[in-house]
Formats: C-alpha cells, sequence, structure tokens
C-alpha cells in the first residue's frame, strides 16, 4: 500500500479525518519519539510528496503542531522540529504529577482487587526491557499509567495529562539509554501497583510521586549530555546544528 492510499483509507476509516490531520498525527508521532531528532529541519516538499498530497495539508499540519511547540517555522530560515523547551519541563512535570498522584490514591481506594491488568503490563514491560526494546517499553509505560487513571474511575485525566507532558515524553526518550533506567522503572511501578493492591492510597501517591520526582532529578544531566537537543532559553532558539531529518538519537 502505498503512503498516498493509506491517507485515502485513513480518511475513509475515520469517517471525516482529513489529510492534514493524518499527516499532523503521523508528524506528532515521530517528533514525540525522536524519530524526527529535535532541530532535524522538516521539508514541506518531501512530506506532500510522500503522502502524495498538495502542499496545504501539509502546511495546515506544520501549524497545528507549530501550535503545540512541536514545530518551530523560521521565515526565511526554515522548518525544523522544535527543540525542547527546557524551561517548561518542571513545570509539566508539577501538572503531571499532581494529577497522577490523585489518580493512584483513587485507585488504591476503589480498584484494589482490580489491578491484574497493571500486572499484566509490567509483564510486557519485564520482557520489552530484557530485548532492549525503549519504544515499546515507553509505550507500555504509557499504558500503565493510564490503567491507573482508568482504575481509579477518570481516564479524562490521563488524556488530559497526554497533552501535558508532549514535551517531558521527548525527555523521557533521552533517560531510557541510560544503564539500569528500564529496571529501576519496573521497581518503581512494582512500589505503585504494591500499594494499590493493599488499598493503601497514601503509599500509592507517595510511590508515584517518587516514580516521576525522578525525573526531575534527571532534567539538568540529560540536557548537558544532550545539548544540541534543548533549547536553554525562552522557547525561541533555532537549532545550533542541523542533524539530517529522521535520523535516531546516539545513546549515551
Amino acid at each position: 500500500m502505498t503512503i498516498g492510499s493509506k491517507i485515502a483509507a485513513g480518511t475513509s476509516a475515520a469517517g471525516r479525518r482529513t489529510a492534514a490531520s493524518i499527516i499532523r498525527d503521523a508528524l506528532r508521532a515521530e517528533i514525540v519519539s525522536l524519530t524526527i531528532a529535535p532541530g532535524a529541519p522538516i521539508s514541506e516538499k518531501e512530506i506532500a510528496e510522500a503522502y502524495s498530497v498538495s502542499r496545504t495539508p501539509v502546511r495546515e499540519a506544520l501549524l497545528k503542531l507549530a501550535d503545540e511547540g512541536l514545530v518551530s517555522i523560521f521565515p526565511q530560515s526554515g522548518t525544523f522540529a522544535a527543540l525542547i523547551p527546557f524551561r517548561t519541563l518542571p513545570e509539566a512535570l508539577i501538572i503531571r504529577r499532581a494529577l497522577e498522584e490523585t489518580c493512584a490514591r483513587l485507585a488504591a481506594e476503589r480498584g484494589a482487587g482490580l489491578a491484574d491488568p497493571l500486572a499484566r503490563i509490567m509483564d510486557d514491560m519485564a520482557g520489552l526491557a530484557a530485548r532492549g526494546d525503549r519504544e515499546l517499553f515507553h509505550r507500555a509505560d504509557d499504558a500503565f499509567h493510564a490503567g491507573i487513571a482508568a482504575l481509579a474511575g477518570h481516564p479524562g485525566i490521563w488524556r488530559f495529562t497526554q497533552q501535558v507532558k508532549l514535551q517531558m515524553d521527548r525527555f523521557r526518550r533521552l533517560t531510557l539509554p541510560q544503564q539500569g533506567r528500564m529496571e529501576r522503572v519496573l521497581a518503581e511501578h512494582g512500589a505503585v501497583l504494591a500499594a494499590i493492591r493493599r488499598g493503601d492510597a497514601d503509599a500509592a501517591a507517595r510511590a508515584i510521586g517518587e516514580h516521576l520526582g525522578k525525573l526531575s532529578d534527571d532534567l539538568a544531566a540529560v540536557a548537558e549530555l544532550n545539548q544540541h537537543y534543548f533549547d536553554m532559553g525562552e522557547g525561541s532558539e533555532r537549532p545550533r546544528r542541523s542533524p539530517q531529518p529522521n535520523t535516531r538519537l546516539e545513546t549515551t
């Protein structure tokens, strides 16, 4: 199936989904996963050719992503995957931590005997960690956190959290190559799960708060190791170098 036919199929399957929304979602996934590295140039012309569409839906998609802070458009200079705005990360983490501590507390209060789905996700994560599959591990990690919100009876909180954590997700992927990182995440998830199963709301909230707080501890060190991927100012820096588009990150 060609990319153009995929758009046609996606539009049919999704009813009113447009080419612009399909391109936006695909580019968002590549930028957030760092398949398109921070600072990489993005060619409107190449995307239009790849998706067999005019430049109009591509331009619309890029403008939406610029509104989300994932794309930087500089007149006369070009369009780039935005650098990760360092100064926004602590605030996003504070918001996420508050939301998820509430969900963990509620999950322990109402779902102590219903936590088997979380345990199954953790089993999957252990297998992915053993294989070193960082991308699927990240997705399973998200599923674990989404499962806590569902167990709490408020899945909408996770949908809101996803909006808050877009830039933090890009940062998190830079932490996964750290030796032992995935194993530490599993141990921290285990503490959350154990507290939920005991029905200990305070311990569940504390465990997930400590888990997310580890990201805050890593902020400065990870940014220092990957300086070319970060905007350390007010969110308006141009890329300091131009990595090739769609290149994978170097592990550290």
